[in-house]
C-alpha cells in the first residue's frame, strides 16, 4: 500500500496577525510552540518553515507524535513543509503508529542504528533511495505529487 503525501499532509494552516512593532506575528495552531514573525507576509511565511522544522525536530527528539495538519479555513494561508522533511516526518510517524523503534528499523534495514538517527534527522540531507528503503521496511512506499506553485 502506498503512502501518498498529499496537500493535507504537508501544509499547515497559519495565523498571521499584526504585531505591535510593525511586523506580522505568525503562529501555527497545530504546533502551539511555533511563533515567528516577519516584516511582511512573505518573510513571515519563510520564517515559519524554519520554525516548523525546529518544532518537528524537537518533537521527534522527544519521541512525541507529530500532529496532522488541520483543514485550513477558506482563504487561510498555509506553510508547506519541504519535501525531505515531509518524508522524514512520514517515516517517523509510521514508525510510531507501528510501534517500531530505531533499533528495529535499523535491524530491518541491516544498518547501524546511527544511520537511522541520520535518516530521521530533519537537518541531514538523506538520499531518496535511503528514505524509500526505510518506508519499504515499514511496509509502505512513497508516492510523489507535483502541482502548480501558488
Amino acid at each position: 500500500m502506498g503512502l501518498k503525501w498529499n496537500d493535507s499532509m504537508q501544509r499547515y494552516p497559519v495565523i498571521l496577525e499584526p504585531d505591535d512593532n510593525d511586523t506580522l506575528l505568525l503562529t501555527i495552531p497545530d504546533f502551539p510552540e511555533v511563533v515567528t514573525y516577519g516584516d511582511d507576509e512573505t518573510s513571515a511565511l519563510s520564517n515559519a518553515i524554519g520554525a516548523l522544522t525546529a518544532a518537528i525536530s524537537a518533537r521527534m527528539d522527544s519521541a512525541e507524535d507529530l500532529p496532522k495538519p488541520t483543514q485550513p479555513s477558506r482563504g487561510q494561508r498555509t506553510v508547506t513543509m519541504p519535501a525531505l522533511i515531509a518524508i522524514k516526518s512520514a517515516i517517523y510517524s509510521e514508525m510510531r503508529s507501528q510501534g517500531v523503534n530505531k533499533s528495529e528499523l535499523a535491524r530491518r534495514l541491516e544498518q547501524n542504528p546511527r544511520q537511522v538517527d541520520r535518516l530521521l534527522d530533519v537537518l541531514h540531507q538523506s538520499r531518496h533511495d535511503q528514505l524509500d528503503r526505510a518506508m519499504n521496511a515499514l511496509g509502505k512506499r512513497i508516492l510523489v505529487n507535483v502541482e502548480d506553485a501558488a
